[in-house]
């Protein structure tokens, strides 16, 4: 556990499960006070509680990232209790793109109505949870917001015939991440003069729900955010990390 952590208050959107899960756990192991982000009470309120009974300073809160009241109403709990929010871990995600035997469908197949879909919650409903909370996260002393995103969202990744993702192209989940990157870096620089530190993190191939052939634990996964969460003050800003690399936007 880290002195320096204690105190601090961090919401993880997405948090009953998977990488959102592990990231509120490590995040809670070094010192902070978590918010467990989700949008199924009866699922959130139970995670948060066996982390308690792990000894680890968790608490559920009430987050459907595609709810803007919950945005209001989380927002308004949390400053009445705590009167800021040091971390924001925007974790939450959706994949409509079906995978069939050939493979994705080509994106010209794609309905509008997936991509639509598929915007609203990874990118949408991201914009105005952090727009919400930035408020609150100017109040700290030493903000961190992170995007967790993919390298599925990296055009000179899926540019280059040599890199692992060319052939895998599902064309909503892809470009979501690709317009999150971008406006990642717009509010880096916005707050580039602030205490306040914005980046993007990559978690790696892992193995969740939305992944089956994830070939990194949960644990690896959730390491990334949680080290872009707890940044020094000469740290950097505006990046696309995974595992302490940078990766090409």
């Amino acid at each position: 556990m880290s002195e320096q952590n204690k105190g601090k208050i961090a919401l993880v959107t997405g948090g009953n499960r998977g990488i959102g899960l592990e990231t509120v756990k490590q995040l809670a192991q070094q010192g902070m006070h978590v918010l467990l982000g989700a949008r199924n009470r009866a699922k959130g309120s139970e995670a948060a509680k066996k982390l308690k009974t792990e000894g680890l300073d968790v608490e559920f809160i009430m987050l459907d990232m595609d709810d803007e009241k919950t945005h209001a109403q989380a927002a308004k709990a949390i400053e009445e209790k705590f009167g800021k929010l040091d971390v924001l871990i925007n974790n939450a995600a959706i994949m409509l793109d079906e995978r069939g035997s050939n493979g994705f469908p080509p994106t010209s197949k794609t309905s509008t109505s997936i991509f639509r879909k598929t915007f609203d919650t990874n990118f949408f409903n991201v914009l105005a949870l952090t727009h919400a909370l930035l408020p609150l996260i100017k109040k700290s002393p030493a903000g961190r917001i992170v995007f967790l995103s993919s390298l599925l969202g990296s055009l000179t990744s899926h540019s280059d015939p040599k890199s692992p993702i060319y052939n895998y192209k599902p064309a909503a989940y892809d470009i979501s991440k690709t317009a999150l990157n971008g406006y990642a870096v717009h509010l880096a620089y916005e707050l580039k003069d602030t205490p306040i530190k914005v980046n993007v993190a990559h978690p790696g191939s892992v193995l969740t729900d939305m992944n089956a052939n994830g070939n990194l634990q949960v644990d690896e996964g959730a390491k990334t955010s949680v080290a872009l969460a707890t940044l020094p003050n000469n740290g950097y800003n505006g990046k696309f990390i995974h595992l302490g690399r940078e990766l090409p936007w």
